[in-house]
């Protein structure tokens, strides 16, 4: 799937969500909200309703020249994360994207449910929320309890509190270092 993406499914973590696009902005990138839904309106765990760029409906996957570039990005909460899971449309463009060369995102408990549905996670280090590591860990992963973790085309976090950590990880796959320490310094972390 072609550029910067976020999917979000009712009942997504705001600041998982949110924070992380707010980040890749600030860095230059331009990202996608998509409503896994036909619905525009998605409501987060914590009942903020966000507009999303594309619904379901709308969303028109161009598959030929995926490549590192190219991010899915799945942020956590509940019930958010296992609604992303069970919508197995989305879960076989996920699994084509990883196949064809795209990057994977996912943080909190979208690493365990959604991350979890690919093929070639054995040696891969990666970071969730505590009790969603086993499913990964069960196709050859290695857990790291760490704020952020990037593995080549797999890039995980931990969860809401570590949210611009993920966000700066994925910036530093797409921008380099060079934009994370512009953007870091401008949010004064």
């Amino acid at each position: 799937m072609k550029g910067v993406n976020i999917f979000l499914a009712a009942g997504f973590e705001d600041m998982e969500a949110l924070g992380t696009r707010d980040v890749l902005l600030r860095g230059g990138v331009q990202v996608n909200l998509i409503s896994v839904t036909d619905e525009y309106l998605v409501e987060s765990s914590h009942g903020l309703s966000v507009s999303a760029d594309t619904s379901w409906a709308d969303l028109e996957v161009m598959e030929p020249g995926t490549g590192p570039e190219d991010v899915m990005i799945f942020p956590g909460g509940m019930p958010g994360s296992k609604n992303l899971a069970e919508h197995e449309e989305l879960m076989e463009i996920l699994q084509d994207h990883w196949a064809r060369g795209g990057t994977v995102a996912a943080i909190c408990a979208a690493p365990g449910l959604v991350v979890s549905r690919l093929s070639g996670l054995e040696g891969k280090r990666f970071t969730c929320f505590d009790g969603f590591e086993q499913p990964l860990i069960d196709k050859g992963a290695i857990f790291t309890p760490e704020s952020a973790v990037t593995d080549s085309r797999l890039i995980t976090g931990r969860g809401a509190g570590h949210a611009i950590h993920f966000g700066l990880a994925i910036l530093e796959a797409l921008k380099g270092p060079e934009t994370v320490a512009k953007v870091r310094a401008g949010l004064m972390l």
